[in-house]
């Protein structure tokens, strides 16, 4: 019996390492070589330190700064931990709200987000991506609309002259990928950090 099993223990062996050993290893050898930057996490740093990733949003909430796309990640109660908390932005637990269009409370939180920015820039329209959450909670870019729907209220509370905060803007917009793929984005922490360089 065992000469028959023996040569499906062998495979079994083989393509264990092959698949579960090598080909990571390689990939993950070729990937730092080829692309450092994004196999390290394309992390941001300043002074010397590491404030982000350009592949994960940050709840900034402060006037002066350009606010993301809302979160719906969530984290364990700390009180209760069958139950869980708004966390936004939190990378253990990437998830969208799962709350249909229908559901009262998502229509209740997006109509207090909406009155809150018309009451921030009456004279626009509020663009979508600024009172709804990515699939994954955590998407650390904006809509160019979403970015100069903020222009008003950045350039007040930096005491910026607006056009100078819309060519920040304009300078972090990335296009799409070729040409074809995506849509025009602002990296929202890329972004901030050019306004903090411009404030010195």
């Amino acid at each position: 019996m065992l000469k028959e099993i023996r040569p499906a223990i062998v495979l079994l062996l083989a393509l264990t390492l092959l698949t579960g050993l090598a080909y990571p290893l390689a990939m993950t050898g070729l990937a730092g070589a080829i692309f450092p930057k994004q196999a390290q996490g394309s992390l941001i740093e300043k002074d010397g330190q590491v404030i982000g990733s350009a592949l994960i949003g940050q709840a900034f909430t402060e006037d002066k700064y350009f606010h993301g796309r809302p979160s719906a990640t969530t984290a364990a109660d700390p009180e209760d931990s069958s139950k869980t908390v708004p966390a936004p932005y939190n990378a253990t637990n990437s998830a969208g709200s799962n709350l249909g269009p229908t559901n009262k409370v998502l229509i209740d939180r997006v109509k207090d987000d909406v009155d809150k920015l018309k009451a921030e820039n009456p004279a626009a329209a509020v663009p979508v991506d600024l009172v709804t959450s990515s699939a994954s909670g955590l998407d650390p870019d904006i809509s160019p609309d979403a970015a100069l729907f903020q222009v008003p209220r950045v350039a007040k509370a930096r005491s910026l002259p607006e056009a100078r905060v819309r060519q920040l803007v304009s300078e972090h917009t990335a296009g799409r990928l070729a040409g074809l793929l995506g849509e025009p984005r602002v990296n929202v922490l890329a972004l901030n950090l050019a306004l903090d360089a411009a404030a010195k």
